[in-house]
């Protein structure tokens, strides 16, 4: 018999057309993280996640 699996929530973030972009970079990576005005990360990306590699 298959085991269940079980699905992970998916967290609702009120998204509206003010916020705020934090960035933080280093010598190895720049991240970039979408705020809204409460501080809830809305979406965040790095260089790393996009392929960029020794550059």
């Amino acid at each position: 018999m298959a085991k269940r699996t079980v699905a992970a929530k998916k967290r609702n973030v009120k998204v509206s057309a003010e916020g705020q972009a934090h960035i933080s970079s280093s010598f190895n990576n720049i991240i970039v993280s979408l705020t809204n005005d409460n501080g809830e990360v809305i979406s965040w990306s790095s260089a790393g996640k996009m392929g960029f590699r020794s550059s």
